[in-house]
């Protein structure tokens, strides 16, 4: 449950970078100051934001059309391969080529339905980006920003992007007071994949996806 918790809390954080502190007649003000994976990263949740808005109605009839908008809009920002490598850890490398697909779907699909779950659960939470200071040179950066809580302290959090050989700023992990989603995974399929196998962890989250698959 703990686990869960978590998962769901560092999902729900990425759909907020644009409330509270973007308003209408201040954002060209603020994307000017803003590094590029910044405005990337805002930009998408706009789009995202707007997208709940128009679909309020049909996502009150059928929730599942929450699934459709996340995978066209936020997901295409994460590379899945490159977080299900990292959150096998060593597993991954005594994966076979076909394990390793299959995992890497199920791994996508399984961040679609977290997320997705996230947002239909939502109470408007704000995010306050902090300033940046990562070097785009090296072209890996923490977005850095914080969790606005009413009546509580704020929480850290934090996006890893890295520069692609097609010159896009991808994420492939995300911090929330100071736990790492891959990390945080890892360790979950790490006990499944010692207890029962690589087959059987992709099994059970085969079976979990099922609803999300188009």
């Amino acid at each position: 449950m703990a686990d869960k918790i978590i998962v769901s809390k560092m999902l729900a954080a990425l759909m907020l970078f644009s409330l509270g502190i973007f308003h209408l007649s201040t954002v060209k003000a603020d994307e000017a100051e803003m590094a590029v994976p910044q405005v990337l990263i805002k930009n998408s949740t706009d789009e995202m934001l707007q997208a709940l808005k128009d679909n309020e109605a049909e996502l009150k009839e059928d929730s599942s059309v929450i699934f459709g908008l996340v995978e066209s809009i936020i997901m295409p920002h994460f590379d899945f391969d490159k977080m299900a490598k990292l959150a096998l850890g060593k597993n991954w490398r005594a994966a076979s080529l076909e394990q390793k697909s299959q995992f890497t779907e199920e791994f996508r699909l399984l961040l679609v339905r977290t997320y997705s779950t996230a947002m239909l659960e939502y109470t408007n939470e704000e995010i306050k980006f902090l300033p940046f200071r990562g070097d785009l040179k090296k072209k890996k950066v923490k977005v850095a920003m914080e969790i606005i809580q009413p009546g509580g302290p704020p929480i850290p959090m934090a996006l890893s992007m890295y520069l692609n050989k097609a010159d896009v700023w991808k994420v492939y992990d995300v911090k929330i007071d100071g736990i790492s989603l891959v990390t945080n995974y890892r360790s979950t399929f790490a006990t499944q994949i010692r207890n029962e196998g690589m087959d059987k962890l992709i099994e059970i989250l085969a079976k979990k996806n099922d609803k999300v698959r188009v």
